[in-house]
């Protein structure tokens, strides 16, 4: 029977950064995944894929429609998306192959199948080939999450969730997606860039559900503006196909005729056949490991990571615990503030948000000063040609520390790192706005909304 220091269940972000780190503090560490790909979801069918047809409709729709403003001509524009699948395909197999040069680097064991916690310190592994009995001090739980089906809707055929959503054969006339999350509305963006007429249905009566409102709605303008087509308040109650075409139906309204059904309505964590009630594990009322602030389970010599405890369902939260984890079992010392992950959409524009929203502070009873400032009003906004959206920054009345920062516009992604970071260092507004930004970069949007919270901002 093999022995580890330390057997991990899942290759995910979370799974795979806690074996590398694992084997760097000095563990014999053993990895269990069931995919012929390591990676997890986000490499093979989420993060990374997702953002590479993202990029791809980007450039597609930029020659179409921006680049004569440059004094760049072109003939006509001609979509081939089987090249562009090909691209996302080899972009997927860089990643994927690479995390399996860092397992073979850090000397991390891979075993193929799936994992089953049989006993205090011993893990069955089920392959194709038949089973494996492993043994070990540490056994950390890290199989992330899968989409949480509508229970009026049977995935199938032209009905499919994201995973299906990219590898489209051909482009939908009409794409119905339900849900205007992350994943909904990004995928949509994809495919209304194509060329599909894309209706986005939503059970609340706003987007982005969670993320600061007034960010949301500015988000929903852009997208109308770019063909995204809104129906909130809409409670989906079925949806069928016969092969060729769908009808969804929602209540109080019309039913909806469309080629293809995107369900989009959360995720939730795998924790299925894991063997956590061999050892009694316990789980909270979400189905989630509950587990104490380093990361360990009721039982002893068990964790949890990423997407099956509690926190934000994001890959680099899951990669942070996973870190955090190994480094607690090693020194004692490692820590996750879940108030400081950056949650990012990766649609044109970009909406990136940290901290606390406009709404949670309201509720909380916080009394808070806010500072906004646009693109439209940022130098290099106006070279890139990208001046839609706006930067938000919302601080303590009182201690002028930030709370909280959201931003719509391009490279929001990126620009969200600066307040994350300064955000972490317990930074107030007047010290991001004392902070030289060169100019002209987007960085300066953020500057002035620092600015603009005491009413000082420059440009506008």
């Amino acid at each position: 029977m093999p022995k580890h220091d330390m057997v991990i269940i899942g290759a995910g972000p979370g799974g795979y950064v806690a074996a590398i780190r694992a084997a760097q503090l000095g563990f014999d560490v053993a990895c269990i995944e069931k995919e012929d790909a390591l990676g997890g979801t986000c490499v093979r069918v989420g993060c990374i894929p997702s953002k590479a047809l993202l990029e791809s409709s980007e450039h597609y729709v930029q020659v179409q429609n921006d680049l004569e403003a440059h004094g760049v001509e072109v003939g006509k524009v001609k979509l081939n998306l089987k090249q562009m699948h090909a691209r996302k395909d080899s972009v997927v197999k860089a990643n994927t192959d690479g995390v399996a040069f860092l397992f073979k680097k850090n000397k991390v064991t891979r075993y193929q199948g799936t994992g089953e916690i049989t006993a205090k310190g011993k893990v069955t592994v089920h392959g194709a080939d038949g089973e494996e009995k492993l043994e070990a001090e540490h056994i950390i739980i890290a199989t992330g999450s899968s989409v949480a089906p509508l229970p009026s809707i049977e995935i199938g055929g032209l009905i499919g969730t994201s995973t299906e959503a990219l590898t489209y054969e051909e482009v939908p006339e009409h794409l119905v997606v339900i849900g205007a999350g992350v994943i909904g509305l990004e995928l949509g963006s994809v495919w209304n860039r194509l060329g599909a007429k894309v209706t986005v249905l939503e059970y609340l009566d706003r987007i982005l559900p969670g993320m600061d409102l007034e960010i949301a709605k500015e988000s929903q303008k852009i997208f109308k503006k770019q063909g995204l087509n809104f129906k909130l308040g809409a409670k989906v109650t079925g949806a069928t196909t016969d092969g060729k075409t769908c009808t969804v139906t929602v209540e109080g309204m019309e039913d909806i005729a469309c080629d293809r059904v995107l369900v989009c309505t959360g995720r939730k964590p795998n924790t299925e056949g894991l063997g956590l009630e061999n050892v009694g594990v316990e789980m909270d009322d979400k189905g989630r490991v509950k587990v104490d602030e380093h990361f360990r389970t009721n039982v002893e010599g068990v964790y949890a990571i990423g997407d099956v405890i509690e926190g934000p369902m994001l890959a680099h939260k899951a990669e942070e615990d996973g870190t955090a984890c190994v480094e607690l079992i090693k020194t004692g010392a490692g820590h996750v503030d879940y108030n400081l992950v950056p949650n990012i959409v990766y649609t044109d524009p970009e909406i990136a948000s940290v901290g606390q929203t406009e709404e949670q502070l309201k509720d909380a009873g916080i009394k808070y000063n806010k500072g906004v400032f646009p693109f439209m009003a940022n130098g290099r906004a106006r070279a890139l040609g990208h001046t839609e959206g706006k930067a938000k920054i919302l601080a303590d009345a009182g201690t002028d520390r930030v709370l909280g920062v959201h931003i719509v516009g391009h490279a929001a992604g990126d620009l969200i790192a600066e307040m994350v970071t300064s955000m972490a260092f317990g930074a107030s507004s007047e010290d991001v706005a004392r902070v030289v930004h060169a100019h002209p970069t987007l960085a300066e949007v953020v500057k002035e909304a620092a600015l603009a919270v005491d009413g000082r901002a420059i440009h506008i």
